[in-house]
């Protein structure tokens, strides 16, 4: 009767547990809200904020917006100053960014993309497994890492569908095979079969249906007659060989199945609107810079990011193939495909490809804006060399007015108004029965309904706790006091940071970490006499290196989803995985990131009486 009570009430105090958490989190810390000091208030809504962004008491672009409530009633910042910061620049161009992803996806380009990838590639094991990763790695560069792996499941699914139903028909076939022996044999004394690479009897030659064959994997001669015994020989090896290709085909399926996980995490980093902790570092990094000096900002563009960060995304996709291949596909990576799975895949494919029927208008339309998009991008402000920005109007430091929002924005808009198909007007009306017509490529209503509008209001609430932790002097104090470490060399405390940081992220939203580090990673380097983008840029990436748990990244928990994985074997590859990846992070900022950023030196605003971070 307790035992009953007890449970009844544990029930029911689960059912409002966010209530709960919501209290415990704003009144723990109230002895910080208490006191007179701007830091030790703004700590208070920082812990509030990292409490409820963990446990997700709030919906996470809810906890976003308590610094317009929070600051302003504590003192810290004025909500005049805290709005403003939730539209900027770094908004905007993420804004675009996704409206572009938004008219990708309505078209079906990327599906398009990632079926031609795949046809190309080939049907062995490693290479299908390439094929599914590298679109979804290319096309997380640019759309939702979500819609990335999603598009990607329906794929693998078809192609473990073809290749079981091939294995089921070959094994059925090498069944009829054995009875027609049987019958064969009550005509005969003593039949004999010869067994090399398939079973093969002449008596009975060609009348195998499906044209299923049997391997077997031994090359003597079975006389059979009558004797069961030989027979019971051959359905256990035929038994045996099921077991064995039912194991490597669920191995197979894991593989492929992370492997668009990986590729789609790998190729967030490679552009700076392709994962929001990439936009949180340039925003605030860029209210850090122009806080030291108005006007002023990070230097980081879209062109200088892709520079540093795409080759490590390459590098980071091709070690995680690698390794995929050693832990789920291992002799199936170098050993010959049979005809009949390689035939299954074959199918697979082609039928996925068959579903997407020819090439449409708009699909032509939008690729020509996607490629003038990366191009205006890239070719806006080449370091060294300038690019088209300077053609308009430069500010009194010789900076263009014109930035990577502008470009996104642009495309983005025309989006609105390029037909989606062949307009039905004049020379074109197919019938004079049809009202002439033409639609867009997007719609107002279509983009409401796809654009995922809470994420620009965790960036917005990111900049506005980054502010709030800078003017109140709250990311300084922590930045001095975790010069504890300043003795390390500054490359092991970044691997260290790095590391962890990899591991926090594992149970939290990346876009929270990354906002919650920037402040602190910037004052830190302060301190140390560094460049403040040498550990926001580190600890940034390193936000989006999360393999090993489901809950870590939407790709993550789409594939686990499938049902084809199990906890442990995405921790057991995943641990791995996070450990290479933040090696290569450490290897790549601490060379071609170097002169790209110029992260030796710290930039000379930092220097200023009055404004140095000096620790007391």
């Amino acid at each position: 009767m307790i035992r009953e009570k007890v449970a009844w009430f544990l029930r029911n105090l689960w059912a409002v547990r966010n209530i709960i958490i919501v209290f415990i989190a704003f009144v723990a810390p109230i002895n910080l809200a208490i006191g007179d000091s701007k830091e030790t208030k703004c700590a208070y809504g920082l812990i509030v904020m990292a409490i409820l962004w963990l446990t997700e008491a709030f919906p996470i672009p809810v906890t976003a917006l308590l610094p317009t409530v929070i600051f302003p009633l504590l003192g810290v910042s004025t909500a005049r100053a805290i709005c403003s910061k939730y539209i900027n620049d770094t908004t905007v161009l993420f804004l675009g960014g996704l409206v572009v992803a938004v008219a990708v996806e309505e078209v079906g380009l990327h599906t398009r993309i990632a079926m031609g990838i795949i046809s190309i590639l080939g049907s062995n094991p490693n290479m299908l497994m390439l094929g599914l990763m590298l679109p979804t790695w290319f096309l997380s560069m640019w759309i939702s890492n979500t819609a990335a792996t999603s598009m990607m499941i329906p794929i693998i699914q078809a192609v473990m569908t073809q290749i079981r139903e091939a294995n089921r028909i070959r094994l059925e076939g090498a069944k009829e095979h054995k009875l027609l022996l049987e019958d064969v044999s009550d005509e005969s004394d003593n039949p004999t079969i010869q067994t090399s690479d398939s079973i093969s009897a002449n008596p009975i030659e060609g009348k195998i249906k499906n044209g299923a064959m049997l391997s077997v994997p031994t090359d003597t001669q079975i006389s059979l007659g009558n004797d069961s015994a030989a027979w019971n020989s051959i359905l256990s090896m035929l038994e045996d060989e099921k077991s064995t290709e039912n194991s490597e085909l669920r191995l197979f399926g894991k593989g492929l199945a992370l492997g668009v996980a990986y590729g789609a995490n790998a190729g967030g980093i490679a552009t700076l609107t392709g994962t929001p902790p990439n936009l949180i570092l340039q925003g605030q990094a860029n209210e850090i810079f122009d806080k030291r000096s108005p006007g002023s900002d990070s230097g980081i563009t879209f062109a200088n990011w892709m520079g540093f960060a795409f080759p490590l995304s390459i590098v980071i996709l091709l070690l995680s193939w690698i390794w995929l291949q050693l832990f789920f596909l291992r002799s199936l990576c170098i050993r010959k495909t049979d005809a009949v799975r390689t035939a299954a895949i074959q199918s697979a494919i082609k039928h996925e490809r068959k579903k997407l029927g020819r090439v449409t208008f708009g699909e032509v339309v939008v690729l020509i804006c996607f490629i003038c998009l990366a191009m205006l991008w890239i070719f806006r402000d080449i370091p060294g060399m300038g690019g088209w920005a300077y053609l308009f109007h430069l500010d009194k430091d010789g900076k263009p007015f014109a930035r990577d929002s502008t470009a996104a924005m642009l495309i983005a808009i025309c989006l609105f108004v390029l037909p989606k198909s062949v307009p039905n007007i004049f020379c074109f009306i197919k019938s004079e029965d049809v009202k002439p017509s033409y639609t867009p490529i997007l719609n107002w209503d279509t983009v409401v309904h796809k654009l995922p509008w809470g994420v620009i209001v965790l960036l917005g609430g990111g900049f506005a706790l980054a502010d709030a932790s800078s003017s109140s002097g709250l990311s300084k104090m922590v930045g001095c006091s975790l010069r504890v470490f300043s003795h390390m060399d500054i490359w092991v405390m970044n691997l260290i940071i790095c590391l962890i940081v990899a591991g926090a992220t594992e149970i939290t939203s990346n876009s929270a970490t990354a906002t919650l580090l920037m402040p602190i990673m910037a004052e830190l380097a302060l301190t140390l006499g560094k460049n403040p983008l040498y550990l926001m840029i580190s600890s940034a990436i390193a936000c989006s290196f999360a393999f090993m748990l489901p809950v870590a990244t939407p790709p993550n928990a789409i594939v686990f989803s499938t049902g084809i994985l199990r906890i442990p074997d995405m921790a057991s590859a995943g641990i791995v995985m996070n450990i290479v990846a933040i090696l290569a992070l450490t290897l790549a900022v601490n060379t071609w990131a170097i002169p790209i950023f110029n992260l030796d030196v710290v930039p000379s605003i930092f220097n200023n009486t009055g404004v140095n971070s000096t620790c007391i």
